[in-house]
């Protein structure tokens, strides 16, 4: 029963030669019971595959999609290792510089009227990217078996005096307070505090917040745009966030003394940003990896010379680097990501390939992991050369400036500035935002009639294609709409699949305006009849297959047929506003 239902929830652009690597991604879910998996594979530059697997919300009722968000847990390290290392690329801060104390980047007394440690004051910005800055999270600390804060929020609020949840800045003191397990640089401990003590790092050189600093700098010159820090709570969630499964609880970390699931409210992701809050598609992780990894098929963020000091590793770790794990020469880097409900890797190969898989589930055995981080390769194998010559990869810009105009009761022009993709959908939805979102690889039918075009949800598509433009028609007087304008690129470069761009569309919120009192009050008698009318158009189209149907052949031998006049009958029906009109007229006689 599972095979079935997993397989029917298999989305995305589906390749018959790459069935061997679904297939693979199956067996794995169905081996370790995951709920739900997002992978996207590169080759040289180009996106050639990107599937959902599984069910991406807690009640197995929506399909995991390519563009789904998830909880990426420590590859956010790779992502704060990038922030570093530009900074450092750029001259604002030096790798060997003090973090704490009087000439540090973090000198103010916050931090530092805490430390009783003398040595806290050796520890430098690369010892920090190393995890060799003197923290050992395994030690224990005040007779707890762990001195990871991120463990134990409310102890950490109850010693410092702190509201709850902790903010990071307080687990920060919390350990800088009880001092270090080792001395800086004398050997390698895997910390998630020296990576959030690093967002402190960047947010005092730079000015900004670290969310900002990292989305203005490093992934809106990457083209990404479906990353953001994830929320505790699933009423906070993104849109199109998946949800995580686990079974485990705990009390919540808002010390209201109840026991919640583990992925939502008990573990504090918001004070885990640049060590674990991160929030990722498949996709748009592997299109980050591709601005960094080296090669010349796409413009890399970092020059050569600061991806090499990166992506090398010095004693007394010779497999992590600085935000990456890495083989022993180099060619190849990785990142695994670990919280109840999520498990994720990234790999980048110098054989050009990149992929990420991203989980909403996880299982704690060293099988799981070593099966997971071989996930990938094993797709490889799978597929066998048999990668398609497309590339995948969204838009990276999307329209702006999205405005409207009421023209009347009924009718409204919407008009926008194009972004990057070859053509944009015009959704339109009454009473409330757009939820329902296209999906790879489905061209949509448009049309300005509103409700005739192909359905989202409970809005209609009303235009696609290259136009920056659209005057809609057979709206509702004095009712309120909104619009989103979604970027995609068709074209030969991605095998004539559509590619929608979903994060950061325009929206817009506007209202026609009412009728006159005479023709409202006169309206009542008309808006059935037309409400009957409206009902026996035509169903909604969408049509599921990528590639345009080609066109009708037509017999060489037999001519054309002469266009008829059109008849009397056949001429276009008033609109609905003109027969209000009509009705208004008779009704003042």
């Amino acid at each position: 029963m599972l095979t079935v239902l997993s397989a029917r929830a298999q989305t995305g652009v589906a390749e018959p030669a790459l069935a061997p690597c679904d297939a693979v991604v199956q067996a794995f879910l169905q081996r370790w019971d995951i709920s739900g998996a997002s992978v996207a594979i590169s080759k040289d530059g180009r996106l050639v595959y990107e599937r959902g697997f599984g069910y991406a919300n807690l009640a197995r009722t929506e399909p995991m999609q390519p563009a789904h968000l998830l909880r990426v847990a420590s590859i956010s390290k790779p992502v704060t290792a990038l922030a570093v290392m530009k900074l450092a690329e750029d001259g604002l801060l030096t790798l060997n510089h003090r973090v704490f104390g009087p000439e540090g980047y973090l000198r103010g007394s916050y931090y530092n009227e805490v430390i009783q440690d003398q040595r806290i004051y050796d520890i430098t910005v690369r010892q920090l990217l190393e995890h060799t800055g003197g923290w050992n999270r395994n030690a224990g600390v005040d007779d707890l078996s762990s001195s990871d804060p991120i463990d134990f929020p409310l102890y950490v609020a109850k010693a410092m005096q702190a509201s709850n949840p902790v903010a990071d800045s307080v687990l920060v003191r919390f350990v800088l307070s009880r001092g270090l397990n080792f001395t800086p640089g004398s050997r390698f401990a895997y910390s998630n505090m020296g990576y959030l003590i690093l967002g402190k790092v960047i947010e005092q050189v730079t000015g900004q917040s670290y969310a900002r600093w990292v989305q203005q700098h490093i992934f809106a010159p990457a083209g990404v745009r479906e990353a953001h820090l994830g929320r505790n709570l699933l009423a906070d969630k993104q849109e199109r966030e998946a949800e995580y499964f686990s079974k485990t609880t705990r009390e919540s970390c808002y010390g209201t003394g109840q026991q919640v699931p583990m992925p939502y409210g008990a573990w504090n992701l918001e004070a885990m940003h640049a060590h674990g809050g991160w929030l990722f598609s498949a996709r748009d992780l592997v299109r980050l990896v591709l601005a960094v990894d080296g090669s010349a098929t796409r413009p890399d963020l970092l020059t050569a010379a600061t991806i090499d000091t990166m992506t090398t590793s010095d004693e007394p770790n010779r497999r992590y680097a600085k935000g990456w794990l890495v083989n022993k020469d180099r060619s190849t880097w990785w990142h695994t990501g670990s919280l109840d409900g999520t498990a994720s890797c990234v790999v980048r190969t110098a054989a050009g390939y990149t992929w990420a898989i991203l989980l909403n589930g996880r299982a704690l055995p060293n099988r799981f992991w070593h099966d997971l981080e071989e996930l990938g390769w094993d797709c490889l194998r799978a597929a066998d050369g048999r990668w398609p010559a497309y590339d995948l990869f969204a838009p990276e810009q999307n329209a702006v400036r999205l405005l409207a105009k009421p023209l009347g009761p009924t009718t409204a022009r919407l008009s926008w500035h194009n972004g990057n993709g070859t053509g944009r959908l015009l959704v339109l939805q009454e009473k409330a935002p757009l939820t329902a979102l296209p999906t790879d690889g489905t061209n949509y039918v448009a049309d300005a009639s509103f409700g005739r075009g192909a359905t989202l949800g409970t809005g209609a598509v009303v235009t696609a294609g290259p136009d920056s433009a659209v005057t809609v028609r057979d709206l509702e007087p004095g009712r309120t709409y909104y619009a989103r304008v979604v970027e995609y690129r068709q074209s030969a470069g991605t095998g004539e699949h559509p590619v929608y761009a979903l994060d950061g569309n325009p929206v817009l919120e506007f209202r026609t305006p009412a009728l006159p009192p005479v023709l409202a009050r006169r309206s009542k008698a008309v808006r059935p009849a037309a409400n009957a009318s409206r009902r026996k158009r035509p169903g909604k189209a969408t049509i599921q297959a990528s590639r345009p149907a080609p066109a009708p052949a037509r017999d060489a031998a037999a001519p054309a047929s002469p266009t008829p006049m059109a008849s009397p009958s056949s001429a276009p029906a008033p609109s609905y506003l003109a027969r209000l009109l009509a009705a208004g007229r008779e009704w003042l006689r």
